[in-house]
C-alpha cells in the first residue's frame, strides 16, 4: 500500500485515454540485465565514447556503470553524490545526466539534481578521472546553473545535448497543483519551461553562455534569454529523433487529467496553464488559445493512467515493426504505447504492452539506438518482437 500511495504521488500526473488507440500484441517487454536490479532508477544512458557501456541513474543521487551485455553481473559506482542530493519530496533527487558529444575527448558529463538549504535545480559538470574511464572525479563538480524551487514536486530533470551541441535542460512549473505562482505563462522565470544553453563557452559571469538564435535573446521585456520554449507544467522526459531532429516531450498532466505529448519548437507556447492538453483548464476563466501549440497526443484517465513518461522514436534494428515510432508509457498504469505521427497525417497510437507491476519511470537508448525501459521494480526492460 505504500508503494502504491508513492506511485500515486509521484509525478503528480493525470490520464485518460482518446478511443482511436489500438492493441498491438506483437511485441513483449523482456528483462535487458537479469542479473541487475537498481533502486528507483529514473534515467538510462551511454557515453557517445564507442565503449558501449551503460549507466543508470538511480533517484537517491548514485549512479551506476556496467558493461551493455545480458549476462553482466554486477554493476560499479560511477558516480555518487547522495550526501548533496536532496530527496525530501518523492519528485526530488538525481533526476538527470547527459554526455558530452565530446565526452571521448573531454571527459564531461552533466547532471541534474534537487539539492537543499535553499531547495533548488543544480546542473553540474563533471568528468572522468584520467586514470579510471570507469569511475567519475566527484571533486570536478562545476556548477553550471541552479534554479531555485518552491516545492518539492514538477522539477522536471531531463537534460540532454541536442543535434545543435547545445544543451537542453527540462524544468516544471515548481509544484504544488494548479501553478500557483503562474510560472508557466511567466518568460521571466525559468520555471515551465525547456532552457536551451551553450556549456563550451561562458558569457556575462556564468559559467555557460546563450545561444544567439535562442528565441529570446535580446529581449526588452524582462524574459530569461535560456528560454527554447515554455507553457510546460513538468516535461516528464524528452528525446532527440536523430533522423527528423525533432523534439519530443511527454508533459504530466493535473488530477483531471490530461496526459500530452509535444513536439517542442523553438519559442512557443505550449499553454500551461491556461490549457491541460487540449482542453481549458479552467473553463469559467479566460481560455485565449491564440498564440499556443497544442499537443499532438493527449491521453486521459478512463484507460490510460495518470502520469506520462516520455519516451523515444525507435531507431534501432532489434523491432523493426515499431521503426519511426514514437515509444512512451504511463508510470501508474504500466502501459507501453507506441505512437505514429509524421506532422501531416492523424496519428496513430498502440498499446503495446500492459503490466500493472511495472512502473516505468524513463526510457533510454544504447549506442545502436536500441530502447531501454527503467522501472520502478528494479529493473531496466527492453523490447522484443514476439
Amino acid at each position: 500500500m505504500i508503494l502504491r500511495i508513492l506511485i500515486l504521488l509521484f509525478f503528480l500526473g493525470g490520464c485518460r485515454i482518446t478511443p482511436t488507440t489500438v492493441d498491438s500484441p506483437t511485441i513483449a517487454l523482456e528483462l535487458a540485465f537479469p542479473r541487475l536490479t537498481f533502486e528507483q532508477p529514473v534515467d538510462f544512458q551511454h557515453a557517445p565514447d564507442g565503449s558501449h557501456r551503460l549507466f543508470v541513474v538511480e533517484q537517491k543521487g548514485v549512479i551506476h556503470i556496467f558493461e551493455n551485455n545480458p549476462d553482466v553481473k554486477e554493476s560499479k559506482i560511477f558516480l555518487d553524490l547522495t550526501s548533496q542530493v536532496r530527496l525530501g519530496h518523492s519528485e526530488e533527487g538525481m533526476l538527470g545526466l547527459a554526455f558530452h558529444p565530446r565526452f571521448k575527448d573531454n571527459g564531461y558529463f552533466f547532471v541534474d539534481y534537487i539539492a537543499d538549504n535553499p531547495r533548488r535545480s543544480v546542473v553540474a559538470r563533471f568528468r572522468i578521472k584520467p586514470d579510471s574511464p570507469w569511475q567519475a572525479d566527484v571533486k570536478s563538480q562545476q556548477i553550471i546553473l541552479e534554479v531555485g524551487q518552491p516545492y518539492g514536486n514538477h522539477n522536471g530533470g531531463q537534460i540532454a545535448f541536442g543535434p545543435d551541441g547545445y544543451l537542453y535542460i527540462a524544468l516544471g512549473d515548481g509544484g504544488a497543483g494548479g501553478d500557483p505562482h503562474g510560472h508557466g505563462q511567466n518568460r521571466a522565470t525559468f520555471l515551465g519551461s525547456i532552457l536551451r544553453i551553450d556549456v563550451d563557452h561562458a558569457s556575462e559571469g556564468k559559467n555557460y553562455a546563450i545561444p544567439q538564435d535562442n528565441p529570446f535573446v535580446e529581449n526588452t521585456e524582462g524574459y530569461r534569454e535560456e528560454i527554447y520554449a515554455y507553457g510546460l507544467r513538468n516535461p516528464w522526459r524528452f528525446s532527440f529523433d536523430p533522423v527528423t531532429k525533432w523534439l519530443w516531450a511527454g508533459d504530466v498532466g493535473q488530477d483531471k487529467p490530461y496526459e500530452e505529448i509535444d513536439i517542442i519548437e523553438k519559442g512557443k507556447n505550449y499553454g500551461w496553464n491556461i490549457m491541460e492538453g487540449l482542453h481549458c483548464f479552467k473553463p469559467a476563466q479566460n481560455c485565449n488559445q491564440e498564440g499556443l501549440t497544442l499537443p499532438i497526443w493527449e491521453y486521459t484517465l478512463e484507460g490510460g493512467g495518470r502520469s506520462i513518461t516520455g519516451g523515444h522514436v525507435y531507431r534501432g534494428k532489434k523491432v523493426p515493426s515499431l521503426q519511426g515510432f514514437y515509444i512512451y508509457a504511463d508510470f501508474v498504469s504500466g502501459r507501453v504505447w507506441a505512437l505514429k505521427y509524421d506532422g501531416r497525417n492523424t496519428p496513430v497510437n498502440s498499446l503495446i504492452s500492459h503490466n500493472p507491476n511495472l512502473y516505468p519511470s524513463s526510457f533510454g537508448i544504447d549506442e545502436n539506438g536500441e530502447l531501454y525501459i527503467c522501472s520502478f521494480d528494479g529493473n531496466v526492460y527492453r523490447l522484443r518482437e514476439n
